[in-house]
């Protein structure tokens, strides 16, 4: 690599001038990639959101509640993993019909959180505490390892017991 470089800077630039041109290109690129990853990570969760929408609405099919047990998940499941591929399993199906029951609008979550964020959210059946660890998640920029580490040592009920918040 150093060779390559010792070449390059033979164009008759200084190497500086060189280097801080490959430096600004690099940090372009790199603002490209987490641009391009925001937004795919947004129609990646978007795209399940309504996935679950269209397995709520013909569940239904007009009415206010569903008739469970038809196997539907299942069956499913093995006809869109032989269409559209992998990542439509039954549990994650489960999943995408879960997130679209617990949030009426996708859009206050999908370009903030992952997937797997979203995965881990929807284990919690009470808003409050949900809502507790979407917005920590948000604001402290945790990766799903620590959403989870936080959601198992009970954060939200030790917060909510405590009387020192600060501490905790």
């Amino acid at each position: 690599m150093a060779n390559e470089i010792e070449k390059l800077s033979s164009v008759g630039l200084p190497d500086a001038e060189l280097n801080g041109l490959a430096e600004q290109i690099a940090k372009e690129v790199e603002r490209g990639r987490q641009a391009l990853s925001i937004n795919i990570n947004a129609t990646v969760t978007e795209t399940y959101w309504n996935v679950g929408r269209y397995i709520v609405e013909f569940e239904q099919k007009g009415k206010a509640t569903a008739k469970y047990g038809t196997a539907l998940l299942t069956k499913l499941s093995h006809l869109l993993q032989a269409k559209v591929g992998r990542g439509y399993s039954r549990p994650n199906l489960n999943n995408m019909r879960k997130f679209y029951l617990m949030y009426s609008n996708c859009q206050t979550v999908s370009n903030k959180l992952t997937w797997s964020h979203i995965c881990e959210l929807i284990k919690i059946d009470d808003d409050l505490e949900r809502s507790f660890y979407e917005k920590e998640c948000i604001a402290e920029r945790w990766d799903v390892r620590t959403l989870h580490r936080q959601m198992e040592s009970g954060l939200f009920m030790r917060l909510a017991q405590s009387k020192d918040k600060e501490g905790v």
